[in-house]
């Protein structure tokens, strides 16, 4: 753990989860023979082989498979999950997938070992506090380039019957290996590649304008942001070609572990409402307000004129993609107004330390162009 004095105060960087770059066919010398390992993921990828090729790999140990994983999981999911394996023998997790499957591996990572029934429902719903004590080792396979869920210490759980989302977080979290395996993004359609692409981008905006901003985080979302203004148009046009998946893969890596340290701002408060009320895919939920802010706080946040022009750069990518429109197709602005109340969300909308442009709905109205 680094901890340093910086700006009057202290912060640490903390990040304990072992990052391995290239194929997974070695997967097997991170779990020990015999060992009754649980892989969670999606059916996609059972009907694409990749889970047979995982049953190679792991051929000495005891592999039960998970694969119904669906997009944004819900808290009744995960807690229904948790009662198939609470009285089975499971020494490890292994999560491949986008987020959602990350998620959803990390979270039962804390659960099974837990002595509670149905501990979500207990944590949000019912509001009871509970103090995670162990885990199950954890290894996390990302296959799209934007979430960094392989590097952070917490999961989204999604609430649909009360419309919210919730956080599990804790240190136990933090996956214990990341395998990055650019050939296995090759398969990720141009939306989902778009959409993600952005939550990376996302992640990186929303750190540097945050009040947990450390020089560490600061230099990782740099970085990402570098990959991502030159990577994402490239990989739009050319998604076959490995080395452009392997840096969209990498940008992703450096965002999450620059959120790891400083989570998100006001842009992600704004959307969790967006895409439980009306399933706005999340990269695209929490980029449509990033050119408005960006724009504001672009001088703020740079600290040279290359940074300067670097963020010139993200703004025309942003602003070229017409992200409004993109918006405009699941819901008018009359429906997203009315959420307003909603997109106050603590530790994520009062992180923001940028420029004020006058509240959420301010955001908005700017945003969107008024396009109503």
């Amino acid at each position: 753990m680094l901890t340093i004095e910086n700006e009057g105060r202290v912060w640490q960087h903390y990040n304990p989860t072992r990052i391995v770059a290239g194929g997974i066919d070695d997967i097997g010398s991170c779990v020990l023979p015999g060992e009754n390992v649980l892989l969670v993921t999606t059916r996609g990828f059972a009907r694409r082989g990749l889970v047979r090729r995982l049953h190679g790999t792991l051929k000495n140990c005891n592999l039960t498979v998970l694969d119904n994983v669906d997009p944004n999981p819900s808290l009744d999911f995960i807690d229904q999950t948790l009662l198939c394996f609470k009285n089975q023998s499971i020494d490890r997790i292994v999560a491949l997938g986008g987020g959602s499957a990350l998620d959803v591996g990390k979270a039962l990572s804390l659960m099974i070992p837990c002595n509670i029934d149905r501990p979500l429902q207990k944590i949000f719903r019912e509001g009871h506090e509970h103090h995670w004590e162990k885990k199950l080792p954890l290894i996390a396979i990302p296959t799209t380039a934007g979430t960094g869920a392989e590097v952070t210490n917490f999961a989204t759980v999604w609430d649909y019957q009360a419309k919210r989302k919730y956080s599990l977080a804790s240190s136990l979290l933090f996956p214990d290996v990341a395998y990055l395996d650019a050939n296995l993004t090759i398969t990720l359609p141009a939306d989902e590649t778009l959409y993600s692409g952005l939550d990376a981008l996302s992640h990186a905006l929303e750190s540097l304008w945050n009040k947990n901003c450390t020089s560490v985080s600061r230099a990782m979302a740099i970085h990402s942001l570098g990959l991502l203004v030159d990577t994402l148009p490239k990989v739009l046009r050319q998604p076959d070609n490995v080395r452009l998946r392997s840096d969209m893969l990498n940008a992703s890596l450096l965002s999450g572990l620059a959120i790891s340290q400083t989570r998100t701002a006001i842009a992600h408060s704004i959307s969790y409402p967006l895409t439980t009320n009306y399933s706005i895919p999340h990269g695209l939920a929490c980029s449509f307000t990033l050119p408005a802010l960006l724009r504001i706080n672009l001088e703020r946040i740079a600290s040279d004129e290359m940074e300067k022009a670097l963020f010139g750069a993200v703004l025309s990518l942003l602003e070229g993609l017409a992200l409004e429109e993109k918006i405009y197709n699941y819901a008018s602005f009359q429906e997203i107004e009315r959420l307003v109340s909603e997109m106050y969300t603590p530790g994520r909308s009062d992180n923001y330390r940028g420029e004020d442009l006058g509240g959420v709905r301010r955001i908005l109205d700017v945003a969107l162009k008024m396009k109503y």
